[in-house]
């Protein structure tokens, strides 16, 4: 078959989940029976792109590039109906992202994979006025086929956009962040104690007020340990206040950014990683974390259940207590901590991107068979 992967996230995002998961697959899939694919993306701006050898993509990556993703959709749309739309020997065009329009031709059977309903079902968390939530209809609605990377999201969406189940199928992620922590890295957390994690945004869903509230009730967990708060940019005003209005000491609340192998080492380092959201389309941290040999405590909603199995601590996200009374019960016991590791060791075998290609592909030809 030939498989192309058009060039909405990779005018989009430099780094990032999903322009991870397309360039995975792409660089994956040709091995695999004789397969050709490609990213058609002649202007972007994604670092995996330029990866060497293993890149399928002949585009030129803008690197610094700061203006709007709009001329760069313009430009590769335009590319894309001249180069692409009138090939008669394409068999699949998987979107990268959601558009209400495509260069695919006519022929070629169309590929949508769904990572989330997060802007259907959390619209006040995502300030865009409903823009990204049209937009996945219309892309929906002009798909052949929609891969969910859980079943939680593949029920979510036949559920709200009404898509029949026989249109949907189910194929897990995988994860890239194994074996960057070094001994030689040099990297020491900025942290005088013991510390909890947390990696990501925390805005709306995410439910960081949660997890400062449980955190901050208990006068164990305060006095023992730090918490560090990974990505998602520096506290805002808001943040710093309601940290203080719990009981937490701003020496204890510490924000890092950093590359992966800051954060491998963050994964390595932590008494647990704790990831509070109430609502996730698959949930990646968590698996980094557990390649990393770290305890991890989720929440017991949407689709991290089916993502961690029986290798974390689950809590019910929407109550502080059961937040606390979980964290304390993992970090008191040496036992709970070590039994979470061998699991979280054996769960994430479950998952990879060699796994996700393969699936990936098996979907493809069903498709084109069909």
């Amino acid at each position: 078959m030939k498989i192309i992967y058009d060039h909405q996230i990779f005018i989009r995002q430099k780094y990032g989940g999903i322009s991870r998961y397309f360039f995975e697959l792409a660089s994956r899939i040709p091995s695999m029976q004789g397969n050709h694919a490609d990213i058609f993306a002649p202007l972007h701006i994604n670092a995996y792109l330029g990866d060497g050898a293993q890149s399928t993509s002949r585009g030129v990556r803008l690197s610094k590039f700061r203006g709007s993703t709009v001329a760069l959709d313009l430009f590769n749309g335009i590319a894309g109906s001249f180069s692409v739309k009138n090939r008669r020997d394409i068999d699949i065009v998987h979107r990268t992202y959601y558009a209400p329009t495509s260069y695919a031709p006519a022929r070629s059977k169309r590929v949508l994979t769904v990572f989330d309903m997060i802007h259907e079902r959390f619209p006040e968390s995502l300030k865009d006025n409903g823009k990204t939530a049209a937009m996945k209809q219309a892309a929906v609605r002009n798909a052949d086929h929609i891969i969910c990377i859980s079943e939680n999201t593949r029920r979510d969406l036949i559920e709200i956009l009404d898509v029949p189940e026989r249109m949907t199928s189910v194929v897990y992620l995988g994860h890239s962040l194994i074996g960057k922590a070094t001994a030689g890295s040099g990297y020491q957390p900025p942290c005088h104690k013991p510390y909890l994690l947390y990696v990501g945004n925390r805005g709306g869903y995410k439910n960081f007020m949660n997890l400062i509230a449980a955190y901050g009730q208990s006068r164990a967990l305060r006095n023992s340990f730090a918490m560090i708060f990974f990505g998602g940019g520096g506290f805002t005003d808001d943040e710093r206040q309601a940290m203080r209005s719990h009981g937490m000491s701003m020496e204890d609340a510490i924000h890092v950014e950093g590359g992966d192998e800051v954060l491998a080492s963050l994964y390595s380092g932590a008494a647990a990683f704790i990831y509070p959201s109430l609502y996730e389309g698959f949930g990646i941290p968590p698996l980094e974390a557990m390649a990393h040999g770290c305890p991890v405590l989720c929440s017991g909603t949407s689709s991290l259940p089916e993502v961690v199995g029986e290798a974390a601590e689950l809590f019910d996200p929407h109550d502080p207590n059961d937040i606390c009374a979980a964290i304390e019960r993992v970090v008191s016991s040496e036992q709970r901590s070590s039994t979470l590791i061998a699991r979280g060791h054996e769960q994430i075998k479950r998952f990879s991107w060699k796994k996700c290609a393969i699936e990936t592909l098996d979907q493809y030809q069903r498709l084109v068979g069909a």
